[in-house]
């Protein structure tokens, strides 16, 4: 009899638990509505309005997100852990996760951190137009005092850079990352000045034109819905920064930009958007899931696996090009008349090292990555001072890329991300390359037509595993580690990827 007590306690508990969780979930779908909004459609009037808007709305999510009788719940269906399927212990598990930091930080630093947001980016914005980091220094080392003031309110126990990475990429240490990324740079720092002194570069001159920017939004619109992208349940549109928001799987809003001198990079950032956009249309709309946190992405590098699955597994695959080549003819018939497999070549080309981390190739993105993490890691450890950054950036780089930048601007200054003090953020650009790759490599063993499907533009069946296999599964796992052992048999093998690139650019220089 108690027992029965018990469990049915524990039942209209989690139905209370789901009911303010679902709600949450509708006005987060609100918020990404509004900021979709702000980016592609509203008039430029109502900047005033809308972020009236958005503070208001801000603060219901607050006091709805640190609730006490929400959390009085978690604390009850956590002691009643037994009681729990592993859908409804996914959900405990991860609302628990949300409101411990939510709660956990003071309303003082939470106002100091909200301050420094405004404050980092203008200093940063004026040093990188100067190129002297030393007037963004002092923000800076604010941010890794805050942040490591918020890391201890959180969880006191754990290496402070280990609680920031939780935010972006769940269940990840910093002493993972150390393991997958020292292999990462010892394979690919030789394998990339071998390509440089002994490979032959394909020739990609040929791709260089004049391509209208109507035509090639055209182009990438067939390729999207090609590639699976629902217009009846998302929009497609064009924005100054690509990104893909929206505020539920039946409405997921993608936006991609074009530049009228280089086909190539529309092309790869519409199929990198669709591939982010296919996670989304993907997820679980069961009863038992939809509203809930364990229906939502896994984590940032989860998310960024599921574009560069398409956008580089797929999309600068030899098989894509075959398709692609007559589809870009057919919207450009003045494009040069070559084969698919010099379209394939003069897609992957490694740029010359590139100094800037958003224009680099695949082979070298992950050195850039490792820079940005090491050094992070370090201004948070303790081990780097904020004085310090400009010299050990140029030393990386030369010791990784083999280049170094003349001035701040280039090098330590180039991206945004540390003016909003994302420690823990650029990691998981690389993890998702090797998520990506070692799915690519299960899903090809799973489905043994697959490079044949690909040639001829059939993408259902790779869609469909995607979505049984990643999409569908959400939160459910703890971990990036966790999915991919359960989806391909082994936690993240970065030598997977190694292999991969080996492989394929070896080919592609024609190295003995």
């Amino acid at each position: 009899m108690a027992a029965a007590v018990a469990e049915a306690s524990t039942s209209k508990a989690y139905d209370e638990l789901t009911g303010k969780l679902r709600e949450l979930d509708a006005l987060n779908g609100i918020s990404g509505l509004l900021g979709w909004d702000e980016l592609v459609m509203m008039p430029e009037g109502a900047v005033g309005s809308r972020g009236a808007q958005k503070s208001a709305l801000a603060g219901v999510l607050y006091d709805k997100r640190t609730d006490k009788q929400l959390g009085g719940l978690l604390q009850q269906l956590k002691a009643a852990a037994g009681e729990l399927d592993p859908v409804q212990a996914a959900v405990v598990r991860d609302a628990s996760r949300s409101y411990t930091r939510e709660t956990a930080v003071p309303k003082e630093l939470a106002q100091r951190i909200a301050k420094l947001e405004t404050d980092a980016y203008v200093a940063w914005v004026a040093a990188r137009k100067e190129s002297n980091f030393s007037k963004f220094a002092p923000f800076l080392q604010q941010w890794v005092d805050v942040n490591k003031q918020k890391a201890a309110a959180i969880d006191p126990a754990a290496p402070a850079y280990d609680v920031l990475l939780d935010d972006y990429e769940k269940g990840m240490t910093s002493a993972r990352l150390d393991e997958i990324f020292a292999e990462v740079r010892k394979g690919l720092v030789p394998l990339l000045a071998e390509l440089r002194e002994k490979g032959s570069p394909p020739d990609d001159a040929w791709l260089a034109g004049s391509y209208s920017l109507d035509t090639q939004a055209a182009l990438c619109r067939e390729v999207a819905l090609a590639l699976g992208f629902d217009t009846n349940n998302g929009r497609l549109d064009v924005s100054v920064h690509p990104f893909t928001g929206g505020s539920h799987p039946t409405d997921v809003r993608m936006t991609t930009r074009f530049k009228e001198g280089d086909l190539t990079e529309g092309l790869t950032g519409a199929i990198h958007e669709t591939g982010h956009a296919l996670y989304e249309q993907g997820r679980n709309l069961g009863k038992e899931w939809e509203g809930l946190p364990v229906n939502s992405a896994l984590s940032m590098g989860i998310h960024e696996s599921q574009s560069l699955f398409w956008e580089r597994m797929v999309g600068l695959s030899q098989p894509f090009a075959e398709w692609l080549l007559p589809l870009v003819s057919k919207h450009f018939p003045e494009f040069p008349k070559r084969s698919a497999a010099d379209f394939y070549a003069a897609e992957n080309v490694i740029k010359s090292p590139s100094l800037i981390r958003v224009e680099a190739d695949e082979v070298t993105y992950p050195l850039h990555i490792i820079l940005r993490y090491e050094i992070e890691r370090g201004l948070i450890d303790g081990t780097i001072k904020v004085e310090d950054v400009p010299t050990i950036w140029n030393q990386k780089m030369k010791d990784y890329l083999g280049t170094a930048p003349e001035d701040d601007a280039k090098g330590c200054l180039q991206d945004v991300h540390w003016s909003a003090g994302l420690f823990g953020y650029f990691p998981t650009y690389s993890l998702g390359a090797m998520y990506a790759c070692q799915i690519y490599e299960h899903a090809k063993q799973q489905l043994p037509e697959l490079e044949q499907q690909v040639a001829a533009g059939n993408f259902t069946p790779l869609r469909e595993w995607l979505n049984e296999h990643i999409h569908r599964k959400g939160s459910l796992h703890p971990s990036g580690d966790a999915l991919m052992t359960a989806v391909t048999g082994n936690a993240l093998q970065p030598q997977v990827f190694l292999a991969y690139l080996r492989s394929k650019y070896s080919k592609l220089y024609k190295l003995s």
